[in-house]
């Protein structure tokens, strides 16, 4: 009797998990990105050239990637679900990016419907706006979960085939996030790099 019910708890564990899965794979499909127009592919690297766009961003005093990812999500995640002057909530977009450097940018792009006069006030004093201008970047993509060795290893395979290929960039490198950290499948990584 009790392998029985520890199996049907089990297969309704598995269950509520599939569903959970499934329901921020379809949620993904809704949400606004950063717009961007390939240029070309050399090898597994995509040059891109992306819209300007507005972000709310935040500076932190690391350039730890597990350290920065959390601190600055809880910055502007509590943000945009409601931690401003007017309490109102602003759409998730993706990516998120993260300026690989010794303190990092974390900055989420403000859905299209605002301008920046329309924004509400942050609660927290270290969250800016940013218009940025259009730029053309050099990207490489990685599945699974991002940590500190996974970004290094695909920021130098990205250097090494620019390097081959004769192409200049800048020192402004970014890590892209795609997904919430508790999506499982399909899971969805980048490093770029701003060209000269």
């Amino acid at each position: 009797m009790k392998t029985k019910t520890i199996l049907i708890i089990l297969g309704l564990i598995f269950l509520a998990f599939v569903v959970f899965q499934a329901y921020f794979m379809f949620a993904q499909k809704d949400i606004e990105t950063h717009q961007y127009k390939v240029i070309k592919t050399i090898d597994v690297v995509e040059i891109r050239k992306y819209e300007s766009a507005l972000f709310t961003s935040v500076k932190l005093n690391t350039g730890d990637y597990d350290k920065a990812g959390s601190e600055g999500f809880n910055a502007l995640g509590g943000y945009i679900f409601g931690s401003n002057e007017t309490k109102e909530n602003i759409a998730m977009t993706s990516p998120v990016n993260m300026s690989l450097e010794d303190s990092v940018t974390m900055q989420f792009m403000v859905p299209k419907e605002y301008n920046k006069e329309d924004l509400p006030k942050p609660n927290q004093k270290n969250i800016e706006f940013k218009q940025m201008p259009e730029k053309t970047v050099a990207a490489i993509s990685f599945g699974g979960w991002a940590n500190n060795k996974k970004i290094e290893k695909y920021k130098n395979t990205l250097i090494q085939i620019l390097d081959k290929n004769d192409i200049d960039y800048t020192n402004k490198f970014s890590f892209l996030g795609y997904n919430a950290p508790f999506e499982v499948f399909n899971r969805k990584n980048e490093v770029i790099v701003e060209l000269k």
